[in-house]
């Protein structure tokens, strides 16, 4: 080749690149192309785009899927943008996402978390709500599909009501309406599922597979308290409320009991699903990530419902408070969601520490007055077990030196005929032994009820009294670097602590108790130090006022009771013959069957 002819040969392909560099389409033709593409096979499957009368809050970037795709059942549902629609009332703020229908976010507007930020119970792509069914041979779920709003917004105030609907369209006479409706004050909102024209593409139509998942987002100041209280809860038709694990994993599949409704629950606030045609089939997850800072816990409910005579299905979500009184003005027993304690303890929270407290916080005094009050009413309504308790160490401390007598004849030696020999002492002074400790036994599910009434109650929340910024948690006066788990003193915890072991000093003077029995009681104390320590400072001050309450209490009773004429009647009763032809019922019966029993030992032994 020679020069001349290698020269136009060079300049021939540099002509040619030009070309291809200018003559190609710019960036934005390119994509008006696929605009109009994506019209053309939106009209075939004759789904129509809403007017954009706003902007709406968020615009991702669209999902591009193969022609092929947009020809399958639900096919163009596929190609969109997602968008968010945003739905208010004056309690909540709801944020609705043109993929799924589903809702994005729900923010409380009247609340905030311990760190003072807005309360979001959940958002993002990790919450989940959406049907799943068969058509025409493919599985399909709606969270993957894009719903065309009515709306680009929904603000209700007042007395007000609206709603808004999500179409997910399949042709333009067969489409899946989600019908949002909201009042302009309350925690509910409406949701009704609507097929149309589709129960000869839809397999199994008569019913309706949702599958709703939430990674709820912490809230409080202790996450580790948090989930301890966090799990999913749910009531059958037959009115009862059961719940999965708190403190691990679980799951739940339930099909032999009609389901009423399904919450995610968190320790102050729920996220409630309540389906009043009822759910008939479920399958409940909760699960968590220890590792994880942000997200409380992790929940799903994949749920089988019915439809209705008109082929819908009427839903109705809670966004709201775990307080008592507004959770039991939503009807449904959603106030079953505050977990006030197992068996008798319940009872007592139910029906005698919550309407107590209610009447006092009538008064809109400040949350630790309330307690104080509180406590005082128990103490009072308890006193006459007290004084029977104190009565009864009383006349104990009274017989000390005859027991110490009878050892010192008996002897150590013979554990069983020294018992006897207190026995009979016991029965001649006409002293019950147990007497001190019953009253306490019959005070403890008080005790017990209140230790899962304070860390439920939501009324403590944010509310601060003394150097307690917050009632509902713990306060942490101190903070380290953790040791053992532990990174904090709870200043009340410790007040709780020494009250409780001064308490057990004392009462060891009032009884009388000695060796190991007068040492046991100082063990308790030292393990609530540790275990109350990350507990609510309300408990924990309910614990001290008690202490200290009680100490008042017996410095009143010890004026009331001379030991003096107590001896002098335990030795009258010791002169009392037995009378043989008197019929003996409680402690007496008690104490010859227990002296009967051991002379029966007694005498196996020989």
């Amino acid at each position: 080749m020679d020069r001349n002819t290698f020269t136009g040969l060079f300049l021939i392909m540099i002509i040619m690149g030009a070309s291809i560099y200018f003559m190609k389409p710019s960036d934005e033709a390119i994509k008006k192309e696929k605009e109009v593409a994506h019209q053309d096979s939106l009209k075939r499957a004759g789904v129509k785009e809403p007017a954009a009368v706003a902007k709406f809050d968020t615009v991702k970037k669209s999902t591009v899927v193969d022609s092929a795709v947009l020809k399958t059942a639900f096919g163009a549902a596929t190609v969109g943008q997602e968008q968010f629609v945003t739905v208010e009332n004056d309690e909540l703020v709801l944020k609705l996402s043109t993929k799924g229908g589903r809702i994005y976010s729900a923010e409380l507007k009247k609340f905030k978390t311990a760190y003072k930020k807005p309360l979001i119970l959940f958002s993002g792509d990790k919450n989940t709500f959406g049907l799943n069914f068969s058509a025409q041979g493919k599985t399909i779920n709606t969270n993957d599909l894009y719903f065309t709003p009515s709306a680009k917004a929904l603000t209700v105030a007042a007395k007000d009501s609206a709603s808004l609907t999500m179409r997910l369209s399949y042709s333009p006479t067969q489409y899946i309406d989600y019908v949002y409706s909201l009042k302009g004050t309350g925690y509910k909102l409406g949701l009704t599922i609507k097929p149309v024209g589709l129960d000869q593409v839809i397999a199994n139509s008569g019913t309706l597979n949702i599958s709703w998942a939430a990674s709820l987002l912490k809230q409080e100041k202790d996450i580790a308290q948090e989930r301890q209280y966090t799990t999913v809860y749910y009531k059958n038709t037959d009115n009862e409320v059961d719940y999965l694990a708190e403190t691990k994993d679980d799951t739940k599949s339930i099909t032999d009991k009609k389901m009423q409704w399904v919450a995610f629950k968190q320790h102050f606030f729920s996220n409630a699903l309540i389906a009043t045609g009822g759910i008939s089939k479920s399958n409940l997850t909760v699960s968590h990530d220890i590792a994880d800072t942000t997200d409380v816990k992790q929940m799903k409910a994949d749920l089988t419902l019915g439809r209705n005579a008109l082929g819908e299905a009427p839903l109705l979500f809670y966004f709201g408070p775990n307080r008592y009184s507004t959770l039991k003005d939503q009807g449904y027993d959603l106030q079953k969601l505050v977990n006030l304690g197992w068996g008798p303890l319940k009872y007592i929270n139910q029906f005698a520490t919550l309407p107590i407290f209610n009447f006092l916080n009538k008064f809109n005094w400040n949350y630790g007055i309330i307690i104080l009050a509180l406590t005082v009413i128990l103490k009072l309504v308890l006193s006459p077990l007290t004084y029977k308790s104190y009565l009864s160490m009383a006349k104990m401390r009274v017989l000390k030196p005859e027991m110490d007598e009878i050892k010192g004849k008996v002897g150590e030696d013979n554990p069983t005929l020294l018992q006897q020999e207190y026995l009979k002492l016991y029965k001649k002074a006409g002293v019950n032994p147990l007497g001190g400790c019953l009253p306490l036994v019959i005070q403890m599910p008080i005790v017990i009820a209140f230790f899962r009434f304070f860390p439920s109650l939501f009324e403590l929340r944010g509310q601060s009294f003394l150097w307690m910024h917050d009632l509902s948690t713990y306060d942490s006066v101190i903070t380290f670097a953790p040791i053992f788990g532990v990174s904090h003193i709870s200043l009340m915890c410790l007040l709780m602590t020494i009250s409780t072991l001064i308490y057990t000093y004392f009462n060891n003077q009032i009884s009388g108790a000695t060796g190991q029995m007068k040492y046991i009681g100082y063990i308790t104390p030292l393990i609530f130090l540790i275990t109350l320590n990350s507990y609510p400072s309300g408990l924990n001050y309910y614990y001290f006022l008690a202490n200290m309450l009680t100490f008042l209490q017996q410095y009143l009773i010890k004026f009331m009771v001379d030991d003096k004429k107590i001896h002098a009647q335990i030795q009258e009763n010791k002169k009392k013959p037995d009378d043989p032809k008197k019929k003996k019922t409680g402690f007496g019966a008690k104490l010859d069957e227990m002296m009967r029993q051991q002379a029966q030992v007694q005498t196996k032994k020989k």
